[in-house]
């Protein structure tokens, strides 16, 4: 008799191949018949005219901190996420030297706003290496597993202290002591070490992080830890993709090791004009393996009343009466016409080269609706409405921000979207050396929510998409699965396939759907972050345990830590 067998359901199996109709027996944590299954069990779901997944693989996440405290791993769980990876953009909590937690937070809370009082309420500081970070992950059980990668910030903290921040070079003694420190996190289980050079990515006082300056020697020593190490990937978030100097380490790198590496873009011309595109293509004439990471949309920032930025959060009204305000004292005031009047002549005090204007960016602004739609038109952003309504930009900004009880959710995508349309991704995706990731799961908790960005790649680019072509599920869910768990090196997951881990998704695709992003408190000290809600995951099943159920957490914690 098995545990759990799962009858007629639409098989996709993450392998790539054709959907077919079928059975799965799971006993224990694993998948141990696929097929006809005629043998009785202790539990059997009927999936007819449902799809039958794998779990999916996240491997671009922030859950670091989280991790330590919430065995709900809330909102990747909720979508279907059955094992993700921590660690990434150089962030991250260990190795840390007793003393210099407080660092480490501003660090996690500049790069991925992730509030710092959270982070401190709920972290319980068991480690200073990071081998014993991964011996306090393993023990906390969860929904899902989580594997962790050594951050290059963490790591020059560690071993520079207070000169960690600038354009100062190691010694090389501090090198070594870097190297070792590597090479202690790879061999305990890291699955790799990631690092960013962005300028983007700066602590809570705005320093730029560890490592944004780090010369090429630093960077390919430190990759060259890992050589000779039976697993290991190099991840980096840079602002110089394909730069000569950069790209002839990374590719020396790739070829002294055998290692994979991969790339994350943070120029919207990286995707505009094919730059990414031409980095994968160059890697796989070369046969080495790198690999841009890339998400199924552009990352945007939220506006709105129940985020961190609007139009107006610059504004001295808004800023002196109204900010404090809980969202329906917001909604009440700013509906006040003598407030709207004020605000509306009143300049904001947050200048910005990188925004521009507020008039040119309502042209890249679109109100989400409930059921969000994110490859809008020109006609559907803000400055398009007003114009066919003959306002304002703003004016029909500041209508809309207090409408629907203040609910409404605005997005601007950040790059990637100067033709109104996803062409350019889809391209990217379907680039046998581009991998699926950059959901932040956890992180940018006030003005972004991709978490569930599995489910939108799922929906928009496997049903829904009016402007062009849509993708076959079977490639998506292995996008989503063996070729994230591969990239890894997690060779025991990933597949629907007998003897490997019974991590499963049972979904009624024609419900699947994502919903307006909302805030809620549910933080350590009541901490605001923003989530997305679905449904359509009929069963989510990790290890050979129901962890979800029509979307309800069944209280099962089967998830433990992944090493390598």
């Amino acid at each position: 008799m098995h545990d759990i067998v799962i009858k007629n359901g639409t098989i996709i199996d993450g392998s790539g191949e054709e959907r077919f109709v079928g059975d799965i027996a799971i006993d224990g944590s694993r998948i141990s018949k696929i097929g006809s299954v005629t043998d009785e069990a202790k539990q059997t779901i009927d999936a007819t005219g449902k799809l039958v997944t794998p779990g999916w693989v996240d491997i671009h996440t922030h859950y670091d901190g989280q991790a330590t405290w919430d065995p709900i791993m809330g909102p990747s769980s909720w979508h279907g996420v059955t094992t993700v990876v921590m660690g990434n953009c150089g962030v991250g909590f260990a190795p840390v030297r007793p003393g210099s937690e407080q660092f480490l937070i501003e660090l996690m809370e500049g790069v991925e706003d992730i509030p710092g009082s959270a982070l401190a309420e709920g972290i319980d500081w068991q480690w200073e290496s990071f081998p014993e970070y991964l011996d306090a992950l393993e023990k906390f059980p969860r929904t899902l597993d989580v594997a962790a990668q050594v951050p290059h910030g963490a790591v020059r903290a560690y071993v520079m202290g207070g000169r960690c921040n600038g354009d100062e070079d190691p010694s090389a003694y501090e090198i070594e002591q870097m190297q070792q420190l590597v090479r202690e996190g790879i061999k305990a289980g890291a699955l790799g070490f990631s690092s960013s050079r962005t300028l983007l990515h700066k602590d809570v006082h705005g320093e730029y992080v560890p490592g944004t300056f780090a010369g090429s020697d630093e960077m390919l020593q430190l990759g060259l830890s890992m050589k000779g190490l039976d697993h290991g990937v190099f991840e980096m978030v840079s602002d110089n993709l394909g730069d000569d100097d950069e790209w002839q380490w990374v590719k020396q790198f790739a070829r002294e090791t055998g290692k994979k590496v991969t790339l994350i873009a943070t120029s919207a011309a990286a995707y505009e004009n094919g730059k990414l595109y031409r980095i994968a293509e160059e890697a796989r004439k070369e046969g080495i393996e790198i690999l841009p990471q890339m998400a199924g949309r552009p990352t945007g920032v939220l506006h709105g009343l129940q985020s961190s930025f609007h139009a107006f959060i610059g504004h001295p009204t808004y800023r002196s009466e109204i900010e404090h305000l809980p969202l329906d004292e917001k909604v009440r005031k700013m509906k006040n016409p003598n407030t709207r009047v004020k605000i509306l002549a009143e300049e904001s005090g947050i200048k910005s080269a990188i925004l521009g204007s507020m008039d040119q960016l309502m042209k890249r602004v679109f109100p989400l609706g409930e059921i969000p739609n994110y490859e809008p038109d020109y006609e559907e952003s803000v400055a398009g409405i007003a114009e066919s309504q003959g306002r304002a930009p703003l004016e029909v900004m500041y209508d809309l921000l207090v409408a629907d009880e203040g609910k409404e959710l605005f997005y601007q995508p950040l790059g990637g979207y100067s033709n109104y349309n996803l062409e350019a991704q889809r391209k990217l995706m379907q680039h046998p050396n581009v991998i699926m990731g950059l959901s932040d799961g956890g992180a940018h908790c006030g003005v972004i929510a991709d978490a569930g960005m599995p489910t939108f790649i799922m929906v928009h680019w496997g049903r829904d998409r009016t402007k062009g072509e849509t993708l076959p599920l079977e490639f998506i869910v292995q996008s989503l699965t063996s070729k994230t768990a591969d990239t890894f090196g997690m060779k025991d997951r990933g597949l629907l396939q007998e003897g490997l881990l019974a991590d499963i998704n049972i979904i009624d695709f024609d419900r699947l759907r994502l919903f307006r992003p909302e805030a809620i408190y549910d933080l350590p000290t009541g901490g605001k972050r923003l989530v997305q809600r679905v449904e359509g995951y009929d069963y989510t099943i990790k290890s050979g345990e129901f962890t979800f159920d029509h979307g309800e957490h069944t209280g099962k914690l089967p998830g433990r830590l992944v090493r390598g």
